[in-house]
């Protein structure tokens, strides 16, 4: 197991930040020293976070985001920027599951809509953290949040196999434009995780992964270690590709039990 990072001085933003594994990384990361800066629509129930943080002695900004929209993420890379001078973190986590049909069932609306957010505020984030990082001393790092819907085959999930696919293709492109620039690129597949979008997809009824019993879900506090993990250097036989909670040597790198 490798011990937790010292994040003092250090900036970090957190998309889809106002629960599950979001909430759970912002909270990780503040209390190893970052400044974290919490991103989602909800602007009411990130505030609430980021002031508990506070409390705690951690240090929060909370600003409302859409990351389906270019322009707000660049603000919100600004506005990080210029409150603490850098950016050294970024956790494109923001994702979206529901509706959850079969393709014949969908409504393109929705499955748009969808792409939007799970690819495009993937490639928006990377798009605006990338020229910082590669600017400041230090460079880097940016965690995409993935999943094994990226090289599975799902009823019902179309569009999120699909899209998680996309982020899985944008970590490996990133890394190798970026990488030497001091910039780090890595994905994070946490397997199921004891979150919302799990109990939409519980709800769902739709293909093996619905059917698994909830206590087999691993919880968001796991999958914020391992967030934290991959800012270190001993992550970096992971760069440009998907490091995941499912198999062994994942979990044991972050003291993890083991999986029966």
């Amino acid at each position: 197991m490798t011990t937790a990072p010292k994040l003092d001085g250090k900036t970090a933003i957190i998309t889809g930040a106002s629960r599950g594994i979001g909430e759970a990384a912002a909270r990780h990361l503040a209390g190893q020293g970052a400044h974290v800066f919490l991103a989602a629509r909800s602007a009411d129930r990130i505030t609430e976070i980021a002031e508990k943080i506070k409390e705690n002695g951690g240090k929060a900004t909370a600003i409302a985001t859409d990351v389906a929209d270019n322009s707000a993420v660049a603000a919100l890379v600004q506005a990080a920027v210029d409150q603490t001078g850098r950016l050294d973190i970024l956790v494109n986590n923001a994702g979206l599951i529901n509706p959850i049909a079969r393709i014949v069932d969908s409504d393109p609306e929705a499955w748009g809509q969808i792409m939007d957010v799970n690819i495009k505020g993937v490639y928006y984030g990377l798009r605006h953290a990338m020229p910082v990082m590669a600017a400041q001393d230090g460079g880097g790092t940016i965690i995409n949040i993935s999943s094994g819907a990226a090289n599975s085959f799902l009823e019902g999930w179309s569009h999120y196999c699909a899209s998680k696919a996309a982020v899985l293709r944008l970590t490996g492109v990133a890394h190798k434009e970026a990488h030497d620039q001091g910039v780090r690129v890595v994905g994070l597949s946490p397997g199921t995780v004891a979150t919302e979008m799990q109990e939409q997809i519980r709800a769902s009824g739709i293909n093996p992964v619905s059917q698994i019993p909830w206590e087999r879900h691993i919880t968001p506090d796991w999958v914020a270690k391992a967030i934290a993990f991959l800012t270190m250097d001993a992550a970096d036989k992971w760069l440009g590709t998907d490091f995941s909670l499912k198999v062994d040597e994942g979990r044991e790198a972050i003291g993890m039990p083991l999986e029966n």
